[in-house]
């Protein structure tokens, strides 16, 4: 098998690819350039270091005859079982393998996605390198004594760096309409969607277990008519608890493609592109301001007023997004159907009142405290300091009801106050002089 067949792409809903020029695909920010050099050097997400722990010695990945590495390499990244998610549509590279009776089943935890198909050739994966961002691998299923995870060299961000991502290489949920034999009817539109995504934009080309209410979504259901693929009847696929009615559950991880777990994977994957795009764009500013101030003769420590401002701009583009300012508002509780729920809410960290940021709500929107858990993360955690300190002010400025601006008034003064509590005991170093 070849790289280049092999990697056409790894999309978290994978769509036919075409060829992009670099310009048009990556024009938002140039990285495989200077100063962001993407592609080349040593990356530390988990994947390549899950490699160096294979090549040591220190893991070996078990093999079985039903799931290939799957079970071994979810336990040796840590990434539950329980954040099964199936995908049934004809989108992936191993298309002829993934149908609506073989879905193709998903896996993540905060910085890894695995993507596995029955009697597929490889393992899909993306994993989030906190100064690079997503990098995209395969493993082959074929059984070896050290396995070896293969880096896409760019066939992947043909598709993975688009204005659909944030213009980096990131990962993303679409939803189409799809036809009994999984074919997507693309000339009816698809939807890229995220928590802000209306209910019913949702999910076209997935499996969807869980309770929902009155509120219906894509999910579980085909287009009937070629003509007219928009007219779908969403009603036989609400409120589903049990897919064995629609395919064979027995050959994967779980019975489950929860809900709550779809829920969390559409708000990750943004949240994580925006950290992207965020570190892209302040060490790009940084280093048009140094190669400026060589030129002119400044001290090396200038910063112009156009570097300020794409900081401040790429700032509260990733502010707005992790406080979760346009998020859809539930009309009706949701309830998911595996262990997925209890075991995400588990990992903390929590404050001395037991409170946490991964905390679910439910009943009128998805975290009972609304700002992003992955600001716990290596990915903001590493973001360049210009940046990450204008995030932590304007954060501190909204929580505090400094700003009371009308884009922020989704938070109440409750809100505030709790997120702000928790993030002064769980992330005490935020806002440290």
């Amino acid at each position: 098998m070849t790289l280049g067949r092999t990697w056409i792409g790894f999309r978290l809903f994978v769509w036919g690819c075409v060829a992009l020029s670099a310009s048009s695909v990556w024009g938002q920010v140039e990285f495989e350039r200077a100063p962001i050099n993407y592609g080349k050097g040593r990356t530390t997400d988990p994947v390549a270091d899950l490699q160096g722990k294979i090549d040591s010695g220190e893991v070996r990945l078990e093999y079985d005859a039903e799931h290939g590495y799957l079970p071994s390499l979810l336990r040796a990244l840590d990434v539950p079982a329980s954040s099964q998610v199936l995908v049934h549509s004809k989108t992936s590279f191993q298309l002829r393998r993934i149908s609506p009776k073989h879905p193709r089943a998903l896996y993540f935890n905060d910085e890894t996605y695995v993507g596995w198909v029955q009697q597929g050739d490889v393992i899909e994966l993306m994993s989030t390198d906190p100064w690079q961002g997503e990098i995209f691998y395969t493993l082959d299923q074929e059984e070896q004594d050290k396995p070896r995870f293969i880096r896409d060299r760019g066939q992947c961000i043909s598709c993975h760096a688009s204005s659909r991502t944030q213009g980096v290489p990131g990962g993303l949920i679409r939803s189409a309409f799809v036809d009994r034999g999984g074919q997507p009817q693309y000339g009816a539109g698809t939807f890229t969607t995220d928590h802000s995504s209306p209910f019913e934009e949702r999910w076209g080309g997935w499996y969807v277990s869980g309770t929902h209410g009155k509120m219906r979504h894509m999910g579980n259901v085909f287009s009937q008519s070629k003509q007219d693929p928009e007219s779908l009847d969403r009603e036989p696929g609400a409120n589903v608890t049990d897919l064995s009615e629609l395919f064979d559950v027995s050959r994967y991880l779980t019975p489950h493609s929860d809900v709550v777990a779809l829920m969390v994977l559409e708000h990750q994957t943004q949240m994580q592109n925006y950290l992207t795009l965020a570190s892209y764009e302040a060490r790009s500013a940084a280093h048009h301001d140094g190669i400026m101030n060589a030129a002119l003769e400044r001290p090396s420590s200038y910063v112009s007023e156009t570097a300020e401002r794409r900081v401040a701009a790429v700032g509260d583009k990733l502010l707005r997004y992790m406080l979760f300012v346009d998020e859809f508002q539930l009309t009706d509780p949701v309830a998911g159907t595996s262990e997925f729920t209890e075991e995400f809410a588990a990992q903390g960290p929590r404050d001395s009142r037991g409170r946490s940021l991964r905390d679910f709500d439910l009943q009128k929107r998805l975290f009972k405290y609304p700002c992003s858990y992955l600001i716990y993360s290596p990915s903001f955690d590493k973001l360049p300091d210009a940046v990450r300190t204008y995030v932590a002010r304007r954060l501190r400025e909204v929580l505090l009801g400094e700003d009371e601006s009308e884009e922020f008034a989704h938070l109440s003064r409750s809100d505030r106050t709790a997120i702000y509590q928790i993030l002064q005991e769980t992330k005490p170093d935020l806002w440290a002089e």
